[in-house]
């Protein structure tokens, strides 16, 4: 139990920190923030937890390969945000980028990965 809790410290502690830099610095914020933290902590989790390297590797190439649907959401917002007030863009680009994730997955599975 006591790692549950040791894991959502950090992970909250991360968060914050992104947040609160991107307040002094939105350079300073998307830098932290673009750092692979949740990838980073999970794959140390899953070691610490599980010890199994090849589980670790299959996911480390599920990441790469599940990052790029993610980058049609940092292309979307700012060209939403030009025409569009926040809520409505923010909800424009998740959908883009829900509808790239349908279709990397799927391409992922037609293909072998599971």
């Amino acid at each position: 139990m006591w790692q549950y809790a040791v894991k959502t410290a950090i992970s909250a502690v991360l968060i914050v920190l992104v947040a609160e830099a991107s307040k002094r610095s939105t350079l300073a914020g998307g830098l932290l923030a673009s750092l692979p933290l949740v990838s980073y902590l999970g794959i140390i989790w899953l070691y610490v937890d599980e010890r199994n390297t090849q589980q670790i590797a299959d996911l480390s190439w599920s990441i790469l390969w599940l990052v790029l649907p993610s980058l049609l959401f940092f292309v979307a917002l700012p060209l939403l945000l030009k025409r569009w007030p926040f809520v409505p863009s923010m909800a424009a680009a998740t959908a883009i980028m829900l509808a790239g994730y349908g279709a990397m997955t799927w391409a992922l599975r037609r293909f072998g990965w599971s």
